[in-house]
């Protein structure tokens, strides 16, 4: 599958996909702890009152055959998957929550909010993944910087 000219035509169902997973999250996903607010503002959140962290025991992947495919391929959803952020939504494997995980994820938090929200980010983290790969990422390394900050 070649992604980077199929990302004009995923984007707009990445976009409403993670825009869905965040609602959910947002409805039944927990309050930051007050130590945890302090961790976010470390890492350069603005609003950490916002953020709603939900441990699943795996991460949701997309219904959309081309959607689940392009986030398999590039590394981004799949097995070894441990935390997803989507806008002031933060999702955690089971049995991974960290100090650590937590502060890279709040990381993309401030990402999403200096962006500007999903629709805004969102377009520019996936260009990132299909350009430079996953872990080399600036989105990702940036986050990985920041991590236990």
């Amino acid at each position: 599958m070649d992604i980077k000219a199929l990302l004009p035509q995923l984007l707009p169902r990445a976009i409403a996909w993670a825009e869905n997973v965040s609602a959910e999250v947002t409805r039944s996903g927990e309050k930051l702890l007050e130590k945890e607010m302090v961790l976010a503002k470390s890492v350069g959140v603005q609003f950490p009152e916002n953020i709603r962290v939900m441990i699943v025991p795996e991460m949701p992947i997309p219904s959309d055959p081309q959607l689940k495919m392009a986030g398999l391929q590039t590394g981004l959803l799949g097995p070894h998957t441990i935390g997803l952020t989507l806008g002031y939504s933060i999702l955690i494997r089971h049995g991974h929550h960290s100090t650590r995980l937590l502060s890279h994820e709040c990381r993309h938090v401030f990402q999403y909010e200096k962006v500007g929200g999903i629709s805004l980010f969102l377009p520019q983290y996936l260009e990132t993944i299909v350009e430079h790969g996953y872990n080399n990422s600036p989105f990702e390394i940036d986050a990985r910087v920041n991590e236990g900050a």
